[in-house]
């Protein structure tokens, strides 16, 4: 009754104030606290202030909320590499075709191995580890021993790596994810693996020595 004597207008503004503005947090606060009418105005003018806290907080995560977000989403482990880094550090098709290195591009015939090449000199294995290993299942065995890395450091083969992985389906996508993708500042040639040589003559070549 008190609000309403001088003017209509003053009660309107406080009720509209208090329900806009104040979060539903602070409202329940408020309305305890109705009858003194000078606290309740206090919520509210915190409520203003903090509001542009809240409009940075959530609108704009930062990048390290959206990189958990998508380990989640792709429940890839966090001690490899994100899809999305993979996509954001890879070469799009029209670079690609700037590299000499991509010039004449065969993917391969599908296989459970694949071939990288023009890795850079300070390429290491923990490095080869951390883009690939996210196509591998640690949690089983076979897939476990199955995953192998053998990168080349010396000789004409240095810059160039074999990785087998766990089978054809992750080959390929491994492929698909990670050729282009700029390593050391240079872009990753990823093939499938040309057929090793017959198990057959290996053994031969054991019983011969």
């Amino acid at each position: 009754d008190v609000f309403e004597q001088p003017q209509h207008v003053g009660h309107k503004k406080i009720e509209f104030h208090i329900s806009t503005e104040i979060p539903a947090v602070l409202q329940i606060n408020s309305e305890k606290e109705e009858n003194n009418g000078k606290r309740a105005y206090l919520y509210a003018s915190t409520a203003e202030i903090n509001n542009t806290g809240f409009g940075r907080i959530f609108p704009a995560p930062s990048s390290n909320d959206k990189m958990e977000t998508e380990e989640e989403d792709d429940e890839i482990p966090s001690e490899f590499i994100s899809r999305k880094d993979l996509e954001k550090n890879r070469l799009s098709r029209e670079e690609m075709e700037k590299f000499s290195v991509f010039k004449n591009y065969e993917p391969g015939d599908p296989n459970c191995r694949i071939y990288v090449k023009n890795l850079a000199k300070q390429v290491q294995e923990k490095d080869l580890k951390f883009i690939f290993g996210r196509y591998v299942d640690f949690q089983s065995e076979v897939e476990r021993n199955m995953f192998d890395i053998r990168l080349m450091k010396e000789g004409r083969m240095k810059g160039q790596a074999f990785i087998g992985l766990p089978n054809e389906k992750a080959a390929a996508k491994a492929l698909k994810e990670a050729n282009g993708y700029v390593l050391f500042e240079k872009p990753m040639v990823v093939q499938f693996a040309r057929s090793a040589r017959p198990k057959q003559d290996a053994n031969e070549g054991k019983r011969k020595k």
